[in-house]
This record gives C-alpha cells, sequence and structure tokens, in this order.
C-alpha cells in the first residue's frame, strides 16, 4: 500500500504553497507572541495522517474479505453444477451415490482435520479461497490468516450445528426397534467374552478384504467413535465419527429368517427347558445355536454401507460398528434374534404359548392318574407297633474329617475342615449333653472355641494359620489368642472368664485358702482380687465364679501368666497338678 503523501506529513513532498504559509503563520506567530507553536502544529498533522491511514487500511480488509466470499460462492456454485452435470450425463447411477455428492457440495474442506490412512479425497486447490482475476494486480491483499496446527484423532472439529450429535430416540423404540447409548471405550483388543459374541467378529474378519481397514476399525471402536447404534430386523444403523467434522451413516444388513425357520428354532427351544432357562439369562446356549438355523452369521453375510467415500470392503468405519455389535451380543443375544426378524417379547411369548400347548398335549394324551389311597378300614384298624430299637452309645469323642481336595475357584479346604470339625464337635457336645456349647457366645468367646476345637498339640503351620485368621477377625493378636485358647482348653468358657475378668470374691472360701497353703507348707500367697500369688512370682491361684481354683504359671520376675494344670476345688489340689508341693 503506497501512502498518501500529502497524509504521511513529509516536509520533503509537501507542496510550496503550505510551506511558505506555514513559514508565514509561524513568522506572524513569533511577531505577534499570540498563536500556537511550531511543534503543536505538526503534532496534529501526524496524527491526521495516521488516522488516514488507519481508515484506508480497513477499506483494503474489507474489500479483501468480499473478494474471498464471492470465490468461496464461486467454488460451490462449481460444485453444485458438476453434480447436476454428472447426474444427468449418468441416468443409471445409483440415486444415493449422486445424493452422498451433493449432501458433501456444500462442505468446506478443514485442512485442520486430514488424515493420512483415510482413503477420502484431500481438499483440491480449487476448493481453497483463490484471488479474483478481475482485481488489479497492485491492489492489496490481506495476509491470511494462520492456520492451526492439524488435529489429531482424540480432538476432533465439532460437527456442524446441522448434523446430529446422536441418533438415539428412546420415544421411537418399539418391539422391532432398539436403540443402544453410545459404549464407553474399551481397552485391548477383545471385544467379546462370549462364544457368539467372538463368532460374529470371526464372520466380521473372514469376510473383510482388508485387514489395515479392520485394525483401524478396531481403533475407532475403542476410541468411542461409535455413536448410538440403532438394531432393527435386518439392519444395524450408527454415525461413525472419522477424520471429517460430519459423523458417516453407516449400515450393517443381515438376512432375516423366514418363518420356517423360526418354526424350527421354536421347536429346538421348547425342547429342552434349559434353552429358555438360558435365553433369560442372556446367554445363547451353543446347542441351540446349531439347530439347525442359521442365527450366526458366516464370512460374507454381512454387508455393510457406509457414507463414507472408501469403497473398501468393509471400510473402516463398518468395521468400527461390527466391532462394537459384538459388545451388543455379548451383552443380550435377543439382539442377534431381533437382527434376524423376531423382538425379545414376541419371542418369549411363542415360547410360553408351545410349551404351554405341549404341556396341555401331554396330558391329555396321558390320561387321568388313579387316585391313590387307603381304606378307612385299614387306617382305623389296631396293630401293633415294633418297638423303637436301642439308642446308640454316644461316641468317646468326635472323629477327624474327610481331607478335602482343593480345586481352582473353589472353598478354601482349610477352611471348609475346620467348619466341619467344629460341626463334629457341636454334634457331639449337643448327643452327650444335650445342649449346644455354643449359644450365647460372643464373637471373642466363639473364636476361641473354634481354635480350641482344632485337635492336635503344637502350632502346626495350619494351626498357626486358623490362629492368624481369627485372632485378625476377632481384633486380637496371635499369642492373645492362644493364651485364651489355653484357658478354655483348662476351664472351657468359666476358664476363659478367670484369665479375662479379675473380681472381689466374698469372705469365707477366698480367705480359708490361705491357711490351706500354709498347712502344706507353701509360702504365704499374696492376695489381689481373686488371684494368690506366690512371693516368687511363678505360681498363681485364682478362683473362678464356679467355685474352682485354676492354676496359672510365669516365668519367675515377670507378669505373663499361662493356664496350667486341672481346676480343683482344693486350692492345694490345683497346685499339685503342677509338681510337688515342696518344689514350689
Amino acid at each position: 500500500m503506497t501512502p498518501d503523501p500529502q497524509a504521511s506529513g513529509d516536509s520533503r513532498t509537501s507542496p510550496p504553497e503550505a510551506t511558505s504559509t506555514g513559514a508565514a503563520s509561524s513568522q506572524s506567530s513569533g511577531r505577534e507572541g499570540t498563536g500556537r507553536r511550531a511543534a503543536d502544529v505538526a503534532r496534529e498533522a501526524l496524527r491526521a495522517a495516521r488516522d488516514d491511514a488507519r481508515r484506508a487500511r480497513e477499506e483494503t480488509e474489507r474489500e479483501g474479505a468480499r473478494r474471498r466470499r464471492r470465490a468461496r460462492q464461486s467454488a460451490v456454485d462449481d460444485r453444485a453444477a458438476a453434480a447436476r452435470r454428472a447426474a444427468g450425463d449418468a441416468p443409471g447411477r445409483d440415486t444415493r451415490d449422486v445424493g452422498q455428492l451433493l449432501s458433501g457440495a456444500f462442505l468446506m474442506p478443514d485442512l485442520r482435520d486430514t488424515d493420512s490412512d483415510d482413503h477420502e479425497p484431500t481438499p483440491r486447490q480449487a476448493d481453497r479461497p483463490a484471488r479474483d482475476p478481475s482485481a488489479p494486480s497492485s491492489a492489496p491483499v490481506a495476509p491470511a490468516p494462520p492456520l492451526s496446527p492439524p488435529a489429531t484423532s482424540a480432538a476432533r472439529t465439532p460437527p456442524p450445528s446441522g448434523t446430529p450429535r446422536s441418533m438415539a430416540a428412546p420415544t421411537r423404540d418399539h418391539e422391532l426397534r432398539r436403540t443402544f447409548p453410545p459404549l464407553p471405550r474399551r481397552d485391548g483388543d477383545r471385544f467379546a467374552e462370549s462364544w457368539w459374541g467372538n463368532a460374529w467378529v470371526e464372520a466380521l474378519e473372514q469376510g473383510a478384504l482388508d485387514v489395515k481397514r479392520l485394525e483401524r476399525g478396531r481403533g475407532y471402536a475403542r476410541q468411542g467413535h461409535v455413536d448410538a447404534i440403532t438394531v432393527t430386523p435386518g439392519l444395524v444403523l450408527a454415525y461413525v465419527q472419522g477424520s471429517r467434522p460430519r459423523p458417516y451413516r453407516v449400515q450393517v444388513h443381515l438376512r432375516t429368517l423366514d418363518d420356517t425357520d423360526w418354526d424350527r428354532f421354536l421347536d429346538a427351544a421348547a425342547d429342552r427347558p434349559g434353552h429358555i432357562a438360558a435365553l433369560l439369562d442372556k446367554e445363547m446356549p451353543q446347542s441351540l445355536a446349531e439347530c439347525g438355523v442359521p442365527l450366526l452369521p458366516g464370512p460374507g453375510d454381512l454387508e455393510p454401507r457406509c457414507s463414507c467415500p472408501d469403497r473398501g470392503h468393509p471400510c473402516k468405519h463398518a468395521a468400527a460398528l461390527c466391532y462394537q455389535t459384538a459388545r451388543l451380543l455379548d451383552a443380550d443375544p435377543f439382539v442377534l434374534l431381533l437382527l434376524r426378524g423376531r423382538g425379545e417379547r414376541e419371542l418369549l411369548d411363542a415360547l410360553s404359548r408351545l410349551s404351554a400347548t405341549r404341556a396341555a398335549r401331554a396330558a391329555q394324551d396321558k390320561g387321568p392318574a388313579p387316585l391313590p389311597g387307603v381304606r378307612a378300614a385299614e387306617v382305623l384298624a389296631s396293630r401293633a407297633l415294633a418297638p423303637l430299637p436301642a439308642p446308640l452309645p454316644p461316641l468317646a469323642h468326635p472323629e477327624q474329617p474327610p481331607a478335602y481336595p482343593a480345586a481352582p475357584g473353589g472353598p478354601d479346604p482349610f477352611a471348609l475342615d475346620q467348619l466341619a470339625t467344629d460341626a463334629a464337635a457341636r454334634a457331639h457336645a449337643l448327643l452327650g449333653t444335650g445342649r449346644d456349647p455354643v449359644g450365647q457366645l460372643t464373637f471373642w468367646q466363639d473364636a476361641v472355641r473354634l481354635a480350641a476345637a482344632r485337635p492336635g498339640s503344637g502350632l502346626t503351620a495350619g494351626t498357626r494359620a486358623l490362629y492368624k485368621s481369627l485372632a485378625s477377625a476377632a481384633g486380637r493378636t496371635t499369642s492373645e489368642l492362644a493364651r485364651a485358647v489355653a484357658a478354655w482348653r483348662q476351664g472351657g468358657l468359666e476358664g476363659l472368664a478367670v484369665l479375662e475378668e479379675p473380681w472381689d470374691p466374698p469372705a469365707g472360701r477366698f480367705d480359708r485358702a490361705r491357711p490351706l497353703l500354709l498347712a502344706a507348707d507353701l509360702p504365704a500367697f499374696r492376695p489381689w482380687r481373686n488371684h494368690l500369688t506366690h512371693p516368687r512370682g511363678h505360681v498363681q491361684l485364682r478362683l473362678g465364679r464356679d467355685g474352682l481354683w485354676y492354676a496359672y504359671e510365669s516365668e519367675p520376675g515377670h507378669d505373663d501368666w499361662w493356664p496350667r494344670g486341672t481346676p480343683d476345688l482344693d486350692p492345694v489340689g490345683a497346685l499339685t497338678g503342677l509338681g510337688v508341693p515342696g518344689d514350689l
């Protein structure tokens, strides 16, 4: 752009008249002393020149924008004219191809959203904004805005406002139309876990002509590019987001079954009640799928159609839809039956009617059964009953349970062994005493009872595992559980109470214990509540609420008391089981 010489304020190009006038004015103002200074005059002239330059630049930019809009409109008109000529030159061309050409004629290419592996036409040079050939070469052109970096698949340009973002329409669903929301993203290459879902994927991959398109389709499916999926008889429909802003409309066609095939299928399903139960549990029995009716597709049975320019079989968008459909089949096999032409409710009603008809026919063919009964005279007749056999004597102790082998996914054999041992001990006690020893026990008391019921002596590997599990469940340590087990084996529930609950006995029995110990040549035991402790601190007697004396031992100088011996009514007798009284 060439600046205006008069607006630039350059003194070298100013007219002589302006110079002489300015000089005269300056001389006049200097002589008079009342005019403005020369610097103020120059500043105002420079400001006016800048305003004129800015207005000229804005006008040039507006003119350039108008020219670019005219160029784009001309390109759109050229596309529409080419589409009309193509439709007129080839009257036998498929109507769908012409519709796709016209639908894309009004979309401007986006250089930020191209994909090298998409078999789609790239933007042509004619589609870009061009200069108006009628414009003079000296006319200024506004600089084009910088292009943004290419968009990746994770951040794509949103579709235009006229493009539907989702085809989900739950209000339009009915028995023969089911719409599923977009499935979440999924890692890994497996899109199905069931055998029928994998059979669908196998039919897709065996009928494909290009392995690379399948790989890109799996990537689209994993990244969640498939929108809501609509399933109708013989058709799977969805919009798949490709490399362009506008998603592609993808269809997968599958042949529906005729009435003869459906009758054969219903007969096979009604023959075995397990088939109906499996269908209700959203499973497809393999024997039902192999009843002579082609439920699952084979290679070449899937017919994909896509609105993209790629004519591969299938294109990556159709492959993505097929992989997501396998996930739907995996979750609900009735989707496959709907694709073959029948809805879920219709099939279940038909199976119910067929089963009821077969049951009624079988009952009619069988005839009424004779009524069972006994004559009243026989019932009322007096008769002598045989005496009951004498009860068997109870066993001395419960036996060991059988060994349970470990099975993958099965119960823990050690836990089963422990439960069987405990059940045998409880049954033995109930048989011998007529009462259940587990009644009214706390969680901790029952844990101690379970640990004490395990036969054997010593902390074996199994015993240590049992103690660790029970102590962790009861919030105690393994040492506390072992001490409580010793108290339980010494006196049962009362022995555990003597270990954990000190109490103040009344005068009498507790006071008479010390003279009895002195009479047995034992030193004077120190009393504390219901405890009598040896002065050297290695033997202790505890009086229980049941009137029995319980003996305890500890290392001298340590307060670590463990139950020992057998409880006795006599304090000296309770100590006798620990050794000779003189040795104490």
